[in-house]
């Protein structure tokens, strides 16, 4: 039985009882919440549902869990049910029925964890979208990582999720990446306010090797070639790198199409209009203040230009045209305001504020020996994404940016990383992979074959170990639920490292196939079943994740 159906069958027990004694049935949750107690000797589950709802029926919680505890007691899936504490209820199941968590991921395969809480949501995510000046940051690739891993866990969820990467080529930041790559093919120093690193002498070259005679143009051609071709050239290195490192998009939305389309200027009359921008000292502001932010902003200069937050404005109106019910944007750690100030752009559109969510992510630092690494060949004294993989591998930089939650920053050891070692986490879960895909292959190479797993008989997996690993693997549907609820991918990993270890113990305490004794045993049976229910949630998790599922290591 998996968590969620014996919670169901606690709260139908709960409306029996309650009704039987002419209480109030209204005051029961529509979802009923059992967990895993952290003493194992209180039982497999335990609810505090009693506790919850006794006060509003007019009943003492402890006589209501006694009440229920009779009503469970002797059900087929409910070996006991104890009252501890003030309420609490504490069920042990039957091993067959606890056993049915190994039939419900063997059932489903690749599709046990999947749910809906976000069935027919259309989510617009936008992560990374660093500016094409450059190779991409180590902060860029945490968000490579995890805003890729969110958009499965979305996913997994039922929602419909648009990858997007928001291509900056209008702005400052473009002029100067292009007056830097035109003084590298002079052979000249980088301007002051210009981007350094062996990377802008590489893509001057190829600029210059791709439109011959380009440096004996017009100042105003020069500029616009190295412009049109530079930048192409930067964001198709961005995004060779992302491809390598797992993380693919839908949508590489370009800024300037915003401008040279019309859609800021179509944004700002609309918001005119909306009674949530006013004029003054010659310039029309948000009035942002109203939803948090620490001041309004302005929205259009005196001279009449556009400033910064015009684009964002025109660009969050643009997706909810698009059709997106929810925009999540994930923005680096210096980017606090955008909270305020794209909820108000939301709410002066007529929306909802909540359509807009911003995550923001701290630091990542790199370490070696407990000191900081700068290990950049190509970008002077910025790690790059291509720094990390190469030093580490796609799997582990991504696993290790991952399980950590993104509202903290993060050291990355390169040492403990590349260890092949159960120090490492991605190894140690990895590790566990490989070895139930190799003790199936010994299975078969034995002449074991497993079955059915409904002609298995389960209900021999009485052993604490066996009893403890079923119950983890039973929490993976509840992990990515909560993972996607909360944004939070990290929970995966650090659940994949719970299986991970459930398994490791139980190996050792089961041995699951042993030379000498009959190998098609009953029990031999039901534990290979266990371990290839297992080595399936581990692949889900991982997946989820983009780390890979490796066979054999």
């Amino acid at each position: 039985m998996t968590p969620a159906a014996l919670a169901e069958l606690v709260r139908n027990t709960a409306f029996e009882v309650l009704s039987a004694r002419g209480l109030d049935t209204s005051v029961l949750p529509e979802v009923v919440t059992v967990e895993r107690p952290r003493n194992p000797e209180h039982g497999d589950y335990a609810t505090n549902l009693a506790m919850q709802v006794a006060k509003k029926a007019g009943v003492a919680p402890r006589d209501l869990a006694g009440w229920l505890a009779e009503a469970l007691t002797g059900q087929d899936a409910v070996a006991s049910a104890d009252v501890a504490g003030p309420g609490f209820l504490n069920l042990r199941l039957a091993a067959d029925a606890q056993a049915q968590i190994v039939r419900e991921v063997l059932g489903a395969a690749d599709a046990y964890g999947r749910g809906d809480l976000y069935q027919g949501l259309k989510v617009n995510l936008e992560f990374v979208s660093a500016n094409p000046t450059g190779p991409i940051h180590l902060g860029g690739t945490r968000w490579a990582a995890v805003g890729d891993a969110l958009g499965r866990v979305l996913a997994v969820q039922g929602a419909d999720v648009t990858r997007e990467y928001y291509f900056n080529d209008a702005g400052a930041q473009i002029d100067r990446f292009v007056r830097s790559l035109i003084a590298a093919a002079q052979g000249e120093p980088a301007p002051e306010d210009g981007y350094g690193g062996d990377y802008i002498a590489d893509i001057a070259a190829q600029v210059v090797q791709a439109e011959p005679g380009v440096l004996d143009k017009p100042d105003d051609e020069r500029h616009e070639t190295f412009r049109r071709v530079g930048v192409g050239l930067m964001f198709d290195e961005i995004k060779r790198s992302l491809h390598e490192f797992g993380t693919d998009f839908d949508v590489f939305f370009h800024e300037d199409s915003l401008h040279t389309s019309g859609a800021v200027a179509r944004a700002v009359e609309e918001l005119k209009k909306s009674g949530h921008v006013y004029f003054a000292d010659g310039a029309w502001w948000l009035r942002s203040t109203e939803f948090g932010d620490d001041k309004d902003r302005v929205l259009l200069k005196s001279d009449g230009a556009p400033a910064y937050i015009a684009g964002d404005v025109a660009y969050l109106r643009d997706k909810r045209n698009r059709g997106f019910d929810l925009c999540i944007y994930m923005l680096g750690a210096d980017h606090h305001g955008y909270i305020a100030r794209l909820k108000a752009a939301a709410a002066a559109f007529g929306d909802d504020p909540d359509v807009v969510e911003v995550l923001i992510g701290q630091l990542v630092n790199l370490v070696r020996d407990g000191k900081p690494v700068r290990m950049s060949k190509r970008a002077g004294t910025v790690v790059t994404m291509e720094d990390l993989v190469e030093a580490v591998g796609v799997d582990a930089a991504r696993y290790s940016l991952i399980r950590s939650s993104v509202d903290t920053a993060v050291d990355i050891d390169l040492d403990l990383i590349s260890k092949r070692t159960n120090e490492n986490p991605v190894f140690y879960v990895q590790y566990a992979h490989a070895r139930l895909s190799s003790l199936q292959r010994n299975a078969a190479s034995l002449g074991i074959d497993r079955g059915s797993v409904t002609d298995a008989d389960l209900s021999l997996l009485t052993h604490e170990r066996e009893g403890d690993l079923i119950r983890t693997l039973g929490e993976f549907p509840r992990v990515t639920r909560t993972a996607a609820e909360l944004r939070e991918p990290h929970r995966v990993a650090r659940y994949l490292e719970d299986v991970a270890s459930a398994y490791h113990k139980f190996y050792d305490a089961c041995r699951v196939l042993q030379p000498g004794d009959d190998q098609a045993s009953p029990l031999t049976i039901a534990r290979l079943h266990l371990c290839e229910a297992t080595r399936r949630v581990l692949a889900n998790g991982l997946a989820l994740l983009g780390v890979s599922a490796p066979e054999q290591m």
